[in-house]
């Protein structure tokens, strides 16, 4: 995993896009893509992602996986889903393979579809930050789950990438405009503390948004890591820690190492 990667896991719902969209956005805009390649990757990502919203799973939503790699001058993104995989259609269906094809074809500098019966369907899009670009390696990542799973190095990347994840999930979750703000400004403070913790520099960050709260859990950290991510949202000028926007903050601990989880509910906690 490179510097300026990105990996989402997400459930197959069809307001988990706007996440997913906002996400890659997010991480484009920090590398600098011109701003017509940001909106076209955003048609691209939303085709790609509803795709697996409306065919892959038949019963109940599944795993939605997207990954972003930068290599060079290009940005590459990857949406992959576990699901029946494309399949041939009947006759009367051959003018369409319902995936969008000629839209991401005729945005993308390059693309890619595999799959087929029992294995899912892969879709990887090529976007030029300037003009043009090469395409890296394309690699898989975990399953989802249901809150939206980030993953990538940790550095300058993870703020805006989180921030926009935290804003959208804030809002589904009908948070006032006074507690979105507050959530970012905790993501925020994350973000700057994710330097140092991580097992293997990795950043990893769940967030959920519902039920007129946002849980974002931070980790697994090494051992101590959580009490040094808090110490780092301290505010020694005001006397005070970030951290006190939050309704709750707790250390949970499982076989994996630690966690650092903060709720952001409707009700300032101040």
């Amino acid at each position: 995993m490179s510097s300026e990667d990105l990996q989402l896991a997400v459930l197959s719902r069809a307001e988990n896009v706007a996440v997913v969209r906002h996400a890659v956005a997010g991480l484009a805009e920090a590398l600098d893509m011109h701003p017509a390649g940001v909106d076209d990757l955003k048609i691209i990502v939303t085709e790609a992602c509803m795709n697996v919203v409306v065919h892959a799973y038949e019963d109940e939503a599944g795993p939605l996986e997207v990954k972003a790699v930068h290599e060079g001058d290009s940005l590459v993104v990857t949406v992959a889903d576990h699901g029946s995989g494309f399949r041939p259609r009947a006759d009367g269906e051959r003018d369409s393979l319902r995936l969008g094809l000629p839209l991401i074809a005729a945005l993308a500098s390059q693309f890619e579809i595999s799959g087929g019966p029992g294995h899912g369907t892969r879709v990887t899009m090529q976007m030029g930050l300037t003009e043009d670009g090469d395409a890296p390696a394309v690699q898989a990542i975990p399953d989802a789950s249901e809150a939206t799973e980030i993953k990538m190095p940790t550095g300058e990347l993870v703020a805006p990438v989180l921030s926009r994840v935290i804003s959208v999930l804030a809002a589904r979750a009908d948070l006032p405009v006074d507690r979105l703000s507050d959530a970012v400004l905790l993501g925020d403070a994350v973000s700057a503390g994710t330097g140092t913790g991580f097992p293997d520099g990795t950043a990893s960050v769940a967030v959920e948004g519902e039920d007129g709260e946002v849980v974002v859990r931070v980790g697994p950290l090494l051992d101590g890591g959580a009490e040094k991510l808090r110490e780092r949202m301290q505010l020694p000028e005001l006397n005070g820690s970030i951290e006190s926007l939050a309704d709750e903050v707790g250390v949970e601990s499982d076989g994996d190492g630690e966690h650092l989880v903060l709720r952001i509910g409707r009700a300032s906690s101040t």
